[in-house]
């Protein structure tokens, strides 16, 4: 199976050819013919599934041989982060077209943004806010959007996005071809769907598991190791692409720190970062500049960095929907990656959580050579504390170890090929 099945522009395969795509993806085979036919479409895909390719090349389909000067399609995000993930795509699947993008977010100077509104580019990338004031204001013609996308719409709604969603689209033609992505359905986002979609088509893939080509694995610690653990793990490893997450911005920005003193190339990504030092976080480790980014979750949906071959969940996701979102960073594109996760006794629960999701123990792993015995002062910190990392063969209760056979611990983590 190939992208010619779907006949797209010829001036489209240079572009699928130079974004790395060989062949398409269950989500793209499913939904760009739907899309092709005009059909609204709701889409449950889990990131990095293709998700991004299979609305974007329909859409540039459409716009190569039709009208310029006009805004005629339109993709609301919740980040500007995935804005601009998104525009990239567009640039680099069109890159033989002459078919127009921008982006329109919050945040950075507006006059750019107005200059683009009115001078008609054909695909507007948007977040909600900052494209309604501007609109507001006067700039920008929406009357030409023939298809508007919602992506990522269950994390709209948590970010409180929807009244403004709504806002714009009472102000886009009635007749229109409309595109709802979602990670989830609460709902919420299922009344938005039925006020928004007419007779949608339904595309639903891999809802709420994760990428099969993922391998997990757990390495439980106390809290007070987590941080050395953490450093003598990369050291295990080829730590090359690594992409850290951690529950707060100012762990995330400690630990990188701490990493950083050790010798590697790190950088952060967090809200209390600005637009440009985000940008050039996100862009210096797609590049390769940096071998580790530390994150909290607001890179975890919809970061588009290709060969990261690691995921270290240094904190516990708060969620299995942010397991799966965090997770879903390696293991792209049918290629192998691993997700390693420190999980601490207080973890236990949505550790269970988890195994369930998944449909198997994950493997429990050691590093032979690492100490896990508190050091007097930081037992002293906690008496509570279990005085051994390796509580998990100890303290059966709390991570099941009797359901992972004995030969799954390892004394050092696996280094893809």
């Amino acid at each position: 199976m190939s992208f010619t099945q779907f006949n797209l522009h010829v001036r489209l395969h240079s572009g699928i050819e130079k974004a790395g795509y060989t062949h398409p993806t269950p989500v793209q085979t499913e939904a760009i013919p739907l899309i092709l036919d005009g059909h609204d479409m709701i889409g449950t895909a889990q990131t990095g599934t293709g998700k991004t390719a299979a609305f974007v090349l329909p859409i540039l389909h459409r716009l190569i041989a039709g009208t310029r000067g006009k805004t005629r399609a339109m993709i609301i995000t919740p980040t500007r982060e995935l804005a601009e993930q998104i525009h990239e795509a567009i640039r680099l699947l069109g890159i033989h077209t002459t078919v127009r993008s921008a982006t329109i977010y919050g945040g950075v100077a507006s006059k750019p943004q107005i200059r683009a509104l009115n001078s008609g580019v054909e695909i507007l990338v948007v977040c909600p806010g900052r494209l309604l004031d501007l609109h507001d204001q006067g700039y920008g013609d929406l009357s030409g959007v023939e298809t508007v996308v919602l992506d990522e719409a269950d994390r709209m709604l948590d970010m409180g996005f929807f009244p403004s969603v709504r806002k714009i689209l009472k102000k886009l033609p009635k007749k229109r071809q409309t595109l709802l992505f979602s990670a989830t359905f609460p709902p919420e986002v299922e009344q938005l769907a039925a006020e928004t979609l007419h007779d949608p088509r339904r595309v639903s893939l891999s809802l709420r598991k994760p990428i099969h080509t993922v391998s997990h694995a757990l390495y439980p610690v106390a809290p007070q190791r987590k941080t050395k653990l953490l450093l003598e793990l990369l050291q295990q490893m080829e730590a090359n692409s690594v992409l850290i997450f951690t529950r707060t911005k100012h762990r995330a920005q400690k630990l990188a720190q701490q990493i950083g003193r050790t010798g590697y190339k790190v950088t952060s990504l967090h809200s209390d970062r600005s637009q440009s030092q985000r940008q050039s976080a996100l862009k210096g480790f797609k590049d390769g500049l940096y071998q580790i980014m530390v994150a909290t979750d607001i890179a975890a949906r919809g970061l588009d960095v290709e060969r990261i071959s690691h995921v270290i969940n240094f904190d516990m996701p708060a969620s299995p929907d942010d397991y799966i979102h965090r997770i879903g960073r390696t293991g792209r594109a049918e290629r192998a990656g691993d997700a390693f996760t420190l999980a601490t006794p207080e973890d236990a629960a949505m550790v269970r959580t988890l195994e369930k999701i998944i449909g198997n123990p994950i493997p429990r792993h050691q590093l032979s050579n690492f100490n896990y015995l508190l050091e007097e002062d930081e037992s002293a910190k906690n008496d509570r504390t279990p005085r051994s990392g390796s509580f998990a063969m100890k303290h059966g209760d709390h991570f099941r170890k009797n359901s992972v056979p004995r030969r799954q611990f390892h004394s050092a983590p696996k280094k893809r090929q």
